[in-house]
């Protein structure tokens, strides 16, 4: 979520942050004491309370490690348990391939003859086939769909059942549409084709054979340490925002040694969950550079994925090139991720070249939004002391044209009673509560800075008018 609400950030306050690029490829053998120094650099310019990477290459774990503490004062190490959210897709991608290459699932036959209790309030439901789902493609959008119900539903059961009342934003297969539905629904298609629960599925059938002795689902393990999230520079740890647990979208806790085992799986090395064919399959970009649980990076030919909740954040990539596979898990978030600028740099390293200072994004942005913050209540104040003199040059003007001069300074008020859905719109639909804006706190309290100084303003300039007016 908050990769977009960077640039709500930025569109209100008029501030643009820099991106890393990666350049032409350029095979490189990195070494763990390099990676540890990077990591000590990237530590210092991203101020990230706490981090865990790996690196593989082939069928060896380069480096797993981590800096940093959780909330509980514990060091991060790469045995330490993070929430890696949308990473979840992959596996549950994985989990969907291994029954189809079984034959219990097809990827082209549609969803309701595989799931007949999957239903919706749009005929065009019944034309989504297994594969709109992991592709992004199946019309499901946020827009159309009950998401608040989703998020209370005790099953995936009943997580289906809530998606009846919905109906598509698109007819399946047209446009590519981020929607965690898409991956829950996937999710009970594992459970109904392979007759076991979800969560037991990933841990028998995909976790165990590769060795992931410390992953699940959040629905089968304890909760990790609460994150952190960013108040004007200042880590703060909140519990994560309650939600579904269990899904296919974004429910797997694990630890960087974890995901070397499984990054090394997804580059075609150690034991193999799927075909060769099925890993093609799934990084292959269909609409939007998306493929099934992988995207592609726009800047260079790694296959990727980030993960984003609101107190914990994720990135994965595998290079086809050169073999290498990166991960980064954080247990934090903030108006921009980190994890993703750190992982490039790491793949920077791998291709010979030097990487880019990850970080600075959102220090600027939290520092441009705090002095936002300032300045509109110093402007408040400032109208308020001013309203007297404001009053006594209106006196003689037409009630209309005093009216409309004090119009402005309540426009703040109607960009914060309407900041949910305005951040929705920029993020395509996604539903967007006041809930999960108060993980992003300095957006909401500037934008509220600015709307309570409007209001002091225009309540004070009208209490003056009416003074001035009657003589007093």
């Amino acid at each position: 979520m908050h990769r977009v609400l960077i640039i709500t950030a930025v569109i209100i306050v008029g501030f643009s942050a820099p991106s890393s690029a990666l350049a032409a490829p350029g095979p490189a053998d990195i070494t763990p004491a390099a990676i540890d120094a990077y990591l000590a650099r990237a530590m210092d310019s991203t101020r990230l309370p706490g981090i865990s990477v790996v690196v593989t290459r082939g069928d060896t774990v380069v480096h797993a490690t981590g800096a940093g503490q959780d909330s509980r004062g514990e060091p991060i190490t790469e045995h330490s348990p993070m929430r890696i959210a949308s990473l979840s897709k992959s596996m549950t991608a994985t989990a969907v391939m291994m029954l189809v290459e079984e034959g219990r699932l097809a990827l082209d036959r549609p969803v309701v003859e595989q799931l007949p209790e999957f239903r919706m309030n749009d005929a065009r439901a019944d034309r989504i086939t297994v594969r709109h789902l992991l592709n992004q493609t199946s019309g499901l959008s946020d827009r159309t769909v009950d998401i608040g119900a989703t998020d209370h539903a005790r099953s995936l059961t009943d997580y289906v059942a809530t998606v009846q009342t919905g109906t598509l934003a698109a007819e399946p297969g047209t446009r590519w549409a981020y929607c965690n539905v898409n991956y829950d629904i996937a999710a009970r298609l594992v459970e109904v084709a392979s007759g076991r629960d979800f969560g037991d599925f990933l841990r028998e059938r995909v976790f165990a054979p590769l060795g992931m002795t410390a992953s699940g689902t959040d629905a089968d393990l304890p909760a990790p340490p609460d994150g952190f999230t960013s108040l004007f520079g200042q880590w703060v740890p909140r519990p994560e925002l309650a939600g579904f647990a269990g899904g296919g979208a974004g429910s797997v806790i694990t630890t960087a040694a974890d995901m070397g085992r499984w990054l090394i799986s997804n580059t075609g090395n150690g034991p193999q969950l799927v075909t060769a064919r099925s890993l093609t399959t799934m990084r292959t970009p269909v609409l939007h550079r998306y493929g099934m649980g992988w995207g592609t990076e726009e800047e260079s030919d790694l296959v990727v994925h980030s993960g984003n909740l609101f107190t914990y954040n994720a990135a994965q990539a595998i290079d086809p090139d050169t073999g290498y596979g990166f991960a980064v898990l954080t247990n934090s978030a903030g108006l921009a991720d980190d994890t993703y600028p750190v992982m490039l740099g790491l793949a920077a390293m791998s291709r010979g070249e030097t990487p880019e200072t990850p970080g600075g994004a959102r220090q600027w942005t939290e520092l441009a939004l705090g002095a936002s913050t300032v300045t509109a209540l110093g402007l408040g104040a400032l109208g308020a002391i001013r309203a007297r003199r404001w009053a006594r040059a209106r006196l003689g003007k037409s009630f209309w044209w005093t009216g409309a001069r004090m119009l402005p300074a309540l426009i703040p008020g109607l960009l914060f009673a309407g900041l949910p859905a305005i951040v929705s719109i920029i993020m395509s639909g996604r539903t967007v509560t006041w809930a999960q804006l108060a993980y992003y706190a300095p957006l909401p309290i500037a934008v509220a800075a600015a709307a309570a100084a409007g209001l002091v303003t225009t309540v004070t300039r009208l209490y003056r008018l009416r003074s001035v007016r009657s003589g007093e």
